[in-house]
């Protein structure tokens, strides 16, 4: 005979914080990551900070995230302050949507 579960919001809420999703997270963050470190345009020899933007990639977590803060959350990130133009593009510069790709290209796995 089949046991029988009751889930318990209590329950629910402390795996969503607990170390062990966070630690998750963070793995499938740093594999992001490194997919948009290989993904990431070098600037010819004229950019006067060629391989800043891929040299710039990091990964963060909190396991109080998300809209209530009530869950662990892992991060990717480029602080320079032209990583939007990057992704996104400009009417001068086509969109390299390295983010997006890198996200795509880990699958969920």
């Amino acid at each position: 005979m089949a046991a029988r579960f009751k889930m318990k919001r209590k329950g629910v809420g402390q795996l969503l914080r607990s170390e062990m999703i966070r630690g998750e997270l963070v793995r499938r963050a740093e594999d992001i990551k490194a997919t948009a470190v290989t993904l990431s345009p070098v600037g010819s020899a004229r950019d006067p900070h060629p391989g800043q933007y891929k040299g710039a990639w990091e990964v963060s977590s909190t396991k109080r995230g998300g809209r209530r803060r009530d869950r662990a959350v892992a991060y990717v990130r480029n602080p320079t302050y032209y990583a939007r133009w990057v992704e996104y593009g400009t009417e001068r510069v086509p969109a390299h949507h390295v983010l997006l790709r890198a996200a795509a290209a880990s699958g969920g796995d």
